[in-house]
């Protein structure tokens, strides 16, 4: 005769298997676009509060300024400025304004706190952290803030984890991120390239952009509710 109930091992398997069934990308969220980054970014920015010098960074740069061509110099130039001001910071205000338009307030909220949090983070870290830009050549586009952590880098990364996660229930999902993956890395690499950005810093922009843009999508949507709800984009 078949037994009355189930064990409890079997009930917490039972269990186990649904909970992760409704909320296993939320959990795969949270580790690797939230807990991750924010190890990361922690890791970096203890070395640069020591202000100890990271390995990698000379070499890289120095690798970089070898490969440096005119044709590069215009090429790179063009992809740092599309990756702030004549791209990105446009494009942003643009975004949150069709969203409003639209009447999808939620994903306006989530896009506006997650973009315009993003850029205050910045401004506030550059001075607490006070890293001086590197000084190994004269850039052909200098800066004269502080260096660490990337601003373009922050803000290309914060564009397109919004993007992404917007989209990540529609069909749009895998174009956006073909898309806007080469887009972050060539932004990341214009300001090495450029020399006004030590590697590390680009690092901890994404770390930083990735951690937060996560964490306003959690905060806005909870564990039920996901973007477009009623739509079938």
């Amino acid at each position: 005769m078949a037994a009355d109930h189930e064990s409890p091992v079997t009930e917490e398997l039972r269990f186990g298997a649904g909970f992760l069934r409704r909320h296993g990308w939320r959990l795969l969220l949270v580790f690797i676009g939230l807990l991750l980054p924010m190890w990361g970014f922690a890791e970096l920015a203890d070395e640069i509060h020591e202000q100890e010098a990271i390995a990698f960074d000379e070499p890289i740069l120095r690798f970089a300024h070898e490969m440096a061509r005119e044709g590069f110099d215009r090429f790179f130039v063009l992809i740092s400025r599309a990756g702030y001001q004549w791209g990105v910071v446009p494009f942003d205000i643009a975004l949150v304004l069709l969203l409003t338009a639209l009447r999808r307030y939620r994903e306006a909220t989530f896009a506006a706190v997650a973009l315009g949090g993003s850029a205050l983070l910045n401004l506030a870290a550059k001075p607490a952290f006070a890293r001086a830009r590197p000084a190994l050549w004269e850039s052909i586009a200098p800066e004269a803030n502080f260096s660490f952590p990337s601003g373009h880098a922050m803000g290309s990364m914060t564009l397109a984890c919004v993007l992404v996660l917007l989209a990540w229930r529609t069909r749009w999902r895998w174009p956006l991120l073909l898309a806007l993956l080469p887009f972050v890395v060539l932004v990341g690499l214009s300001r090495v390239y450029l020399g006004v950005h030590y590697p590390s810093d680009i690092l901890a922009g994404w770390a930083a952009a990735m951690a937060w843009a996560v964490a306003v999508f959690l905060t806005v949507y909870g564990v039920h509710r996901r973007p477009w709800p009623s739509t079938n984009i």
